[in-house]
């Protein structure tokens, strides 16, 4: 398993209290504790719904438990909370949080509402260790992964402020993209963790099948997502090893070929869980008829769909984004091809929410430098079974 060089997630009982932290505990490890506290295993149950899916911070509110109990774990423990630095509402109804974790660190989560989901985009890292350089984020250096805990405390967060601990039928978050800050292939171990409890029936219980991974191209990890059972996304950006070396630096190391052997080798892969390539589409940069061409050949045989992403500006950024022109001729290509080939319509541009935009120091940009796109004509428009639409 291929991990980052530096992984400095700090102990945060040592960095706060000698209390130790409960929130990331899986089903396991929270049955193990509560044995140790000489307790009935059914315990473990309770504390871990009250944590996951009701959305409690307080053991004094835990009704459930004995008295004794309560004081105890009040005592020994805690259900961490990250704290809220800002919040920021778009025009078009996304919300952006900046939150900050013991240790300092910060980390943005982004949701998006639709009239048939709302999507939440999360982080696994602080900074990130990939800079793709038409990424904002990737201008910022990578300071630390995240914890299960951490990742958690952003679906949490977003609860809390959107009052949506309720039955999974009439919640407002329905889908998660593992498509923020970090690559969350660097973050395996961590990422797992959220993801069983995130999927866990009695915790969050959000479905597999609307959960996405995203990566960056992690070739001997890829494998390993075809084991947590959710989507899977490769964020590619580019249809031959030249222009990926300059826009994907990680291609360096795993160039396409490698890539794409483990695309086709994807354990999960069949046409009812196709793979999703994301590709973001810069203005005579990697928008030409040719460089359709060339994509399609790259993935033929792959069940798979492609998401054009409108390149979203940010200050001093190297590209502009393509014409809607443009982008259709490119997506007529790809779509004769057999593949389906939406166009996303950007959402939270205005607060430097959307793909590519996040950054714990944003700054926000000027509507002149902010390409417009037209929005997709209704047989454009992309459905549910078209998966993430994270703008």
């Amino acid at each position: 398993m291929v991990s980052p060089a530096t992984d400095i997630t700090p102990s945060y009982s040592s960095l706060l209290t000698e209390k130790k932290g409960l929130f990331g505990l899986s089903r396991e490890e929270l049955l193990e504790l509560v044995v140790g506290l000489k307790q009935p295993p059914y315990r473990a149950r309770q504390i871990f719904q009250y944590m996951y899916a009701r959305g409690g911070t307080s053991f004094q509110q835990l009704s459930s438990l004995p008295l004794a109990l309560r004081k105890e774990l009040d005592q020994k423990f805690y259900i961490a909370r990250a704290a809220v630095v800002s919040k920021e509402v778009s025009s078009d109804g996304t919300r952006k949080w900046l939150l900050q974790f013991a240790d300092g660190a910060k980390a943005e989560t982004v949701y998006i509402p639709e009239e048939s989901r709302g999507t939440l985009c999360l982080s696994s890292q602080v900074g990130c260790t990939l800079n793709c350089r038409f990424c904002h984020t990737g201008t910022q250096l990578f300071v630390r992964n995240l914890s299960a805990s951490e990742i958690l405390q952003q679906i949490a967060i977003t609860k809390d402020a959107l009052d949506d601990w309720q039955t999974p039928e009439k919640r407002k978050i329905s889908n998660i993209v593992l498509m923020g800050m970090g690559e969350p292939l660097y973050n395996f171990e961590q990422v797992a963790q959220a993801l069983t409890i995130m999927t866990d029936a009695e915790g969050f219980c959000f479905s597999r099948r609307k959960i996405t991974l995203s990566t960056a191209g992690v070739v001997p990890n890829i494998p390993l997502v075809g084991t947590l059972g959710v989507q899977l996304a490769i964020s590619l950006h580019a249809s031959n090893d030249a222009l990926r070396d300059k826009l994907v630096p990680l291609n360096r190391k795993y160039p396409l070929d490698e890539l794409m052997q483990a695309c086709r080798a994807y354990p999960r892969l069949k046409n009812a869980e196709r793979i999703t390539f994301e590709y973001v589409m810069l203005e005579d940069i990697n928008d030409s008829p040719q460089q359709a061409q060339e994509l399609v050949r790259l993935i033929r045989g792959i069940p798979a769909k492609v998401n054009l992403i409108p390149f979203n500006p940010w200050p001093g950024a190297p590209y502009r984004c393509s014409s809607s022109s443009r982008m259709r001729a490119f997506a007529a290509i790809v779509q004769k091809a057999g593949y389906a080939a939406p166009l996303r319509v950007p959402r939270g541009r205005d607060i430097m929410a959307a793909c590519g935009q996040l950054k714990t120091a944003s700054l926000r940009m000027r509507k002149s430098l902010q390409c417009k796109v037209e929005p997709p004509t209704e047989k454009e428009r992309p459905t549910e079974k078209d998966g993430v639409a994270f703008g």
